[in-house]
């Protein structure tokens, strides 16, 4: 039970702000020895939420990046057939051990630690549907078999499993009731000021609202494409102080006219034109 007891304690860091509702979240999932599924927007933090319950747990982290292409069996293993018929040709003594030819998965990684340890598996949506069916047995179990060797893989201890996607598609009925969800809300304005003191201590306070002011506007403009996240807000921000600006700096003629150093905020023409079109409408209005 200790995992537990220390899982209880995971709250915000001095590197990352935890919602209460996160918090319990995270200390449930382990309660219930089930994978925490993490959804939200890209940019609210859920791959970091893993590295920090890795820290603040004082857990090794081993991190399996999903791409299209991923097949839940390179989670497991890999056998290099190619590599021994190859070695078989040219003789090689290493060949009559199968072993040397198996590459080990994330998961046999996770598996085989000594010590407990954090996986997660990032933006499980972006693999195919199948995907996540395909790993149903293996997290159940905690173990899997290797056909080439005839061994079973157990889990020495059960990883803690934190799966995230951007919901990019729909997951499997299955897959879904056999984990713990939770959906991680843009951030409210004080939460996100809260935010942005915890990277830049030294911002004052007239310039973080002003600031944040002009973001959430941005934001919750009718007809955006993509939303900017608070990675974005982050990188924005670092540019203001780079660049020394105050808040009369970032002072614009209108609600809809695109604020100073746009770039760092919105990532499409589609955007940037919406915004030019509102700000010429506004002005035409006020002609």
């Amino acid at each position: 039970m200790q995992g537990i007891d220390l899982i209880m304690k995971f709250s915000t860091t001095s590197t990352y702000v935890a919602a209460d509702d996160l918090a319990v979240a995270v200390n449930a999932a382990v309660t219930l020895q089930r994978p925490l599924l993490v959804k939200g927007e890209p940019g609210t933090g859920k791959t970091e939420l893993a590295r920090q319950v890795a820290a603040s747990l004082d857990m090794p982290l081993i991190e399996w990046h999903i791409k299209s292409t991923t097949k839940a069996q390179q989670g497991l293993y890999e056998y290099d057939a190619v590599s021994r018929l190859r070695d078989s040709q040219l003789g090689e003594a290493r060949v009559h051990d199968v072993r040397n030819y198996i590459k080990r998965g994330k998961l046999w990684q996770a598996f085989e630690a000594s010590a407990r340890v954090v996986l997660l598996i990032d933006e499980i949506d972006k693999a195919d549907i199948e995907f996540p069916n395909d790993l149903l047995q293996e997290l159940d179990r905690m173990e899997f078999h290797v056909y080439e060797t005839g061994e079973t893989v157990k889990a020495v201890q059960r990883p803690v499993v934190i799966i995230t996607s951007n919901n990019e598609k729909e997951l499997p009925d299955a897959f879904l009731r056999r984990c713990f969800f939770h959906y991680i809300r843009f951030p409210e304005p004080e939460v996100l000021a809260q935010i942005v003191r915890l990277h830049f201590p030294a911002i004052k306070e007239a310039l973080l609202t002003t600031a944040l002011t002009q973001f959430f506007e941005l934001r919750e403009t009718p007809g955006l494409k993509k939303k900017p996240s608070t990675s974005e807000v982050l990188d924005w921000l670092k540019l203001i102080l780079a660049e020394d600006l105050g808040p009369e700096d970032l002072r614009r003629e209108g609600k809809h006219s695109l604020p100073r150093l746009h770039g760092a905020l919105l990532k499409n023409e589609q955007d940037v034109q919406l915004f030019e079109r509102l700000a010429f409408l506004s002005r035409s209005g006020r002609g």
